[in-house]
């Protein structure tokens, strides 16, 4: 439609920013065949995305932007993606997969059944999520895949409980826990919010509150309602050397937090909530308490966790959850981003219209099969056909 609008108004140039983002597969075909008629046509495009096969697939010439700056101008039958993420970040980047898919062990890290949660003052309208049932083991990733909107947020809010149910039951670790934020904090489930600026960090406080934001009330942090501030900084300056937050050499933990990139940003988002259980680990003046290291959460809700970031921050992020899901997490991976979906999950499922679809192990899925499953189809043999296809 905005491209209508645009065609409509006379344009001669279009500038398409992230185009593909909210379009199944099979949609993303569409758009660049029509792309194609467009350029024959006489128009001038600009494609801007971070998804490197589509820049491949559609661009003449690409052209590299690295902190503000244009490093690189070159024709893409030229590129690789490889070429192209060094020079995304000015060193080369591997990036990581999963291996093989552990058995499932132990009680579920967290177990939905028949989770139903209605629009607020909208009874009759259509539920925000409509039976879903989902299980996600200790050491595993699963991967939800969905066109943005479909109840993916919905869900994410109600695994860190910012929502109740309606209908239905929710356990962690073999819990029921109350919908509410500070129980679910407590309990060690890590949360990494879509979005990072608005919800993930208060921009304007220093990185060591940021550090301590979701747990400031905890004895590691806080005696007879003071803040014990020598703790709190010494934890931020230890989750600065592990994770390597930069942008912090002027001012060290007293940095304005609205001033790191997206990609340190993300970085101090993970270090708060994957050191989470460590931070209740000191002695009553906030000395570190030896003994084993403490154990890793027991689920981690990341909810598109590499959104706008550069493909040296995607590397960085995915091999956390990796090595998070190797320590024991089970990890909630929700994505719009195929290509994460397949690096990452040991199983994945579909959500369409607050409908989950049965989450099945990653190999059994083809790009063809999950993007009509994104639009609606339903399991059978329009997703087997297309599954079957070369």
């Amino acid at each position: 439609m905005e491209i209508l609008k645009a065609l409509y108004r006379g344009a001669r140039v279009l500038i398409l920013d992230e185009p593909t983002a909210v379009l199944t597969p099979q949609e993303s075909e569409t758009l660049f065949g029509t792309l194609r008629q467009m350029v024959a046509a006489g128009l001038g495009i600009i494609f801007i995305s971070h998804k490197l096969d589509e820049v491949l697939r559609v661009s003449h010439r690409i052209a590299v932007l690295r902190a503000g700056r244009l490093v690189a101008v070159l024709p893409a039958a030229d590129a690789d993606k490889a070429m192209l993420a060094e020079a995304m970040v000015g060193r080369s980047v591997e990036m990581p997969r999963r291996g093989a898919a552990p058995a499932p062990a132990g009680a579920a890290a967290c177990e939905l059944c028949g989770a139903f949660v209605q629009a607020p003052g909208d009874p009759r309208g259509r539920p925000l999520l409509d039976g879903v049932d989902l299980r996600v083991h200790p050491g595993e990733i699963v991967a939800v895949a969905g066109v943005s909107g479909n109840g993916q947020a919905v869900l994410a809010e109600l695994l860190c409980g910012q929502r109740a149910l309606d209908a239905g039951t929710l356990q962690v670790a073999g819990h029921a826990l109350p919908p509410q934020p500070r129980a679910f904090v407590d309990a060690g489930v890590a949360r990494v919010p879509e979005d990072r600026h608005a919800v993930g960090v208060v921009g304007d406080l220093a990185l060591w509150e940021n550090a301590v934001l979701e747990r400031y009330h905890w004895p590691a942090y806080a005696r007879h309602g003071v803040m014990r501030r020598r703790a709190a900084m010494a934890d931020a300056r230890a989750l600065i050397e592990r994770f390597d937050v930069r942008g912090t050499e002027a001012a060290g933990v007293h940095t304005v937090t609205s001033r790191l990139s997206g990609g340190n940003m993300q970085k101090l988002i993970l270090g708060r909530v994957l050191t989470v259980v460590g931070a209740q680990r000191r002695g009553p003046e906030g000395a570190s308490v030896a003994g084993n290291p403490p154990p890793p959460p027991p689920l981690i809700v990341a909810n598109q966790p590499t959104w706008g970031l550069d493909i040296g921050a995607v590397a960085y992020v995915h091999q956390q959850l990796l090595d998070a899901a190797a320590a024991g997490s089970g990890v909630l991976l929700i994505s719009e981003d195929l290509e994460e979906v397949f690096a990452l999950a040991d199983r994945i499922a579909v959500m369409h219209h607050g409908r989950l679809g049965a989450a099945r192990p990653a190999p059994a899925w083809t790009l063809a099969g999950i993007g009509l499953a994104m639009a609606g189809a339903s399991p059978g043999p329009a997703i087997a056909a297309a599954e079957a296809a070369p």
